[in-house]
């Protein structure tokens, strides 16, 4: 069955080309034309939504908040489209739950590339719901969370503590854009002052102790990282 993306956006012209580039490829596709409407249309459930930020009536943020207000939407993946190039709009966008960020003018083929990744990573997710959730496997790559332990084709590696979490916060959120600030956040806490230096010199050495795995960290530059779904 044909997966359904939802496109809102407010400029006729983008919304046309997507409609039919993402039919071409098999994709069923609804549309809005602003915020509000989108909404509506998000009541169907579409499989992902591919969002613009500036638009008349509600902006894309605002979507986003209620989209993920809302049990029955909440999960849906988001993946803002915006003329926004600002690090700090990316940001917002990350932090309000958005899956990626794709700034203007748009590219087809990275927009479809982008969709894939976020599908390849639900799949992957639903293949491995039989797989204890303190135990994560990426081909030779095993992190198990109950001792905190890290194998690699069979052979323990030692993490400290801080670097182990950081890991594991990553390999569980795989194919998300995550920000340093969420990062710091999610591993150190909310009132603890650590510089994003402090994340950097973690990731390196974690990429140092992974050898050939290193490459499913990626650096989304001015942003954060990603733990990809496939190296």
């Amino acid at each position: 069955m044909a997966k359904t993306i939802l496109v809102v956006d407010d400029e006729k012209d983008i919304v046309d080309l997507l409609k039919y580039n993402l039919e071409k490829e098999g994709f069923a596709v609804l549309t809005a034309p602003n915020g509000k409407k989108g909404l509506e249309q998000a009541a169907k459930k579409p499989d992902l939504i591919l969002l613009d930020v500036m638009m008349p009536e509600m902006n894309g943020y605002d979507v986003v908040k209620e989209l993920k207000k809302n049990k029955k939407t909440e999960s849906i993946p988001v993946v803002f489209l915006t003329a926004k190039g600002a690090e700090t709009d990316e940001i917002v966008g990350l932090e309000l739950g958005a899956d990626d960020y794709i700034v203007k003018p748009i590219s087809v083929g990275k927009i479809l590339a982008r969709l894939r990744t976020i599908f390849r990573r639900q799949e992957q997710e639903a293949r491995s719901g039989s797989q204890p959730l303190d135990l994560i496997r990426l081909e030779e790559l095993e992190i198990n969370v109950s001792n905190y332990s890290v194998k690699i084709a069979g052979k323990g590696v030692a993490f400290p503590r801080k670097e182990f979490e950081t890991l594991v916060y990553l390999a569980r959120n795989r194919g998300r854009v995550i920000t340093r600030e969420g990062l710091l956040n999610a591993v150190w806490g909310q009132n603890v002052f650590v510089v994003d230096r402090t994340i950097d010199v973690h990731i390196r050495k974690i990429r140092e102790k992974l050898g050939k795995y290193a490459e499913y960290i990626e650096t989304v530059k001015g942003v954060g990282y990603r733990f990809k779904s496939e190296a």
